[in-house]
C-alpha cells in the first residue's frame, strides 16, 4: 500500500519504518527540514534499539522516503497517518493544534478518496474535529471528495517499540466505515500471522482506549509506590509483597515495581488529559488525580532519604528515613538539611532504560532538589547525556563512564535501572567512593547483600 505519515517523532518514525519494512511504500513528512535531511542520511533523532538499522535498510531499498513536501506525499498515498505531537496545554488538556493543521493540509492536497488515520494520542471526539476540519477546507476550495477518518492509537513502549509494533498485544481500529476497516485490516495483516489481535470498534471507544490503558498502568505504578511507602513505616518488604500479590492471576506482575515515580512522554500527559476531559464533562476523576499527586510526591521520596542521612542527627538517620515521606509540592528544603560540600553520584537520567527520553523524568526533580540543597552532582547515563545537557547545562558534571561518577562521591543514587548498573564491581565501587552509601531508587540490589558487602543501603519500601 501507499502510505504517508505526517510527523517524524517517536510514533511516526517507528510506525512509518515498520510499515515500510513489511513491504509498503511509505513517505514520512515533517516540517523540520534539518531533521528530514538527517533522516535521509540515516541519522536517527531518537534512541530506539533496532530503529536505525531498519531506517537505513528500508531507505536503501526505496520503500521509505523522508520529505518536507506534504502535498506530494498525500497525492501519492491512500492512507494518511497523522502522528504529530499533542502537547499538554496550560490546564493539562491535549493541544490539538498540530493535528487539525495536518488534517487541513491533507484536505488541501486531496485529489480523491483518502483514509485519514489519527495515530496521535487524542481526546475523545477528535475524529469529529478532524472530519470537520477536512470538510471545511474542502468547502473553501470548492472541492468534494470522499474520505474516512480512523482512530488507530499506538501502544508502543519506548525501548521495545520495534517488537511492540511487529508483535502487538492488540491493534485497535476505530471507524464507522466497513471499507476503511477492511483496508486497515489488510495493512496490519502482516503483523497478525499467528493470531488475529486486531480489534475494530467505534471511533470514540478507540480514542478512549489509549487514555484508559495508560491511566491504568500509571495507576498501578502509583499504587505500588503508596504500598512501598507504607511498607517502610510498618517494617514490611515491598519486594515480598509484590511477589505475594503478583502471583494472583487477576493482578499479575506487570507494572508492580516501586520506584521514584513514572515519567516519559505518555503517562504524565495522558493522565492529565483524561482528568481534564472528565472535568469538561462535569466528572471528578478522583482516582487519577490521586495518581498524579502520588507520582509528584514519589519523585521527592529518595531526596528526603538523602537529606536525612546527611543531617546532623546521625544517630537517627535510618529511623527518620523510614518515617519521612516527602511532599514534593513543597520544594523548599527543611531548615538545617543541607548537602553543601557533598558529592552525589547519579546513575541513570532517562525516565526508563533503553531510551534517551528525559521528558518528565524523575531524575529532573531529584537532581534539581539536590542542587538546591547545595550538592555537587556527577551523573552518567548510557544514552541520555545529550538530553541532560539541554536541561542542566553546566550545573552538573557528565561522566562518560559509570565508575567515574563514584570517585570521591559521598553517595550514589540509582534513578534508572539500566542493565549495566545491575551487577557492577562492588569492591571497585567501594575503593572509589568516599562514603559507601547507596540510594537505590529502583530496588535493583538486595539490601542484605549490600550491607554484608559494606554499604549503607536505602531502597524503596524495604527495611
Amino acid at each position: 500500500m501507499n502510505i504517508c505519515v505526517i510527523g517524524t517523532g517517536y510514533v511516526g518514525l517507528v510506525a512509518g519504518t515498520c510499515f515500510a519494512d513489511s513491504g509498503n511504500d511509505v513517505i514520512c513528512v515533517d516540517i523540520d527540514a534539518k531533521k528530514i535531511e538527517k533522516l535521509n542520511k540515516g541519522k536517527i533523532p531518537i534512541y530506539e534499539p533496532g530503529l536505525e538499522e531498519l531506517v537505513k535498510r528500508n531507505t536503501q531499498d526505496g520503500r521509505l522516503k523522508f520529505t518536507t513536501d506534504l502535498s506530494c506525499a498525500i497525492k501519492k498515498s491512500l492512507i494518511c497517518f497523522i502522528a504529530v505531537g499533542t502537547p499538554p496545554g496550560e490546564d493539562g488538556s491535549a493541544d490539538l493544534k498540530y493535528v487539525l493543521e495536518a488534517a487541513s493540509a491533507i484536505a488541501r492536497a486531496m485529489d480523491g478518496y483518502r483514509i485519514i488515520v489519527n495515530k496521535s494520542t487524542v481526546p475523545v471526539g477528535t475524529a469529529n474535529k478532524v472530519r470537520a476540519a477536512v470538510e471545511g477546507e474542502l468547502a473553501k476550495l470548492g472541492k468534494k471528495y470522499e474520505f474516512d477518518v480512523v482512530s488507530n492509537p499506538e501502544f508502543l513502549k519506548e525501548g521495545a517499540a520495534i517488537d511492540d509494533f511487529r508483535k502487538p498485544d492488540r491493534v485497535v481500529i476505530g471507524t464507522d466505515s466497513a471499507h476503511a476497516a477492511e483496508t486497515m485490516k489488510e495493512l496490519y495483516s502482516s503483523f497478525m500471522r499467528k493470531t488475529d489481535r486486531l480489534i475494530v470498534m467505534d471511533v470514540r471507544s478507540a480514542e478512549m482506549t489509549k487514555y484508559a490503558a495508560n491511566a491504568m498502568l500509571a495507576t498501578k505504578i502509583s499504587f505500588m509506590n503508596e504500598i512501598a511507602n507504607l511498607c517502610e513505616l510498618v517494617g514490611a518488604d515491598i519486594n515480598n509483597v509484590r511477589k505475594g500479590i503478583g502471583t494472583d492471576s487477576r493482578i499479575g506482575f506487570e507494572f508492580l515495581f516501586p520506584g521514584v515515580g513514572y515519567g516519559g512522554s505518555c503517562f504524565p500527559k495522558d493522565v492529565q488529559a483524561i482528568v481534564r476531559i472528565a472535568d469538561k464533562h462535569g466528572y471528578d476523576m478522583k482516582v487519577l488525580k490521586s495518581v498524579e499527586d502520588v507520582n509528584d510526591r514519589q519523585k521527592g521520596v529518595m531526596v528526603d532519604k538523602i537529606l536525612k542521612h546527611f543531617s546532623s542527627d546521625a544517630g537517627s538517620r535510618k529511623q527518620e528515613a523510614r518515617k519521612g515521606i516527602h511532599d514534593v509540592r513543597n520544594q523548599k528544603q527543611k531548615k538545617g538539611l543541607s548537602l553543601t560540600g557533598k558529592v552525589i553520584g547519579i546513575w541513570g537520567l532517562s525516565f526508563k532504560p533503553r531510551t534517551d527520553d528525559m521528558r518528565e523524568a524523575p531524575s529532573i526533580t531529584i537532581i534539581n532538589r539536590l542542587l538546591d540543597a547545595g550538592a555537587k552532582i556527577k551523573a552518567h547515563d548510557p544514552e541520555a547525556m545529550d538530553e541532560a545537557r539541554k536541561l542542566f547545562g553546566s550545573r552538573i558534571e557528565y561522566m562518560q563512564d559509570s565508575y567515574e561518577v563514584l570517585k570521591d562521591a559521598n553517595a550514589l543514587v540509582i534513578i534508572t535501572e539500566w542493565n549495566e548498573f545491575r551487577r557492577p564491581n562492588f569492591e571497585k565501587m567501594k575503593n572509589l567512593m568516599k562514603n559507601h552509601v547507596i540510594f537505590d531508587g529502583r530496588n535493583i540490589y538486595d539490601p542484605v547483600e549490600m550491607r554484608n558487602i559494606g554499604f549503607t543501603y536505602y531502597g524503596i519500601g524495604r527495611s
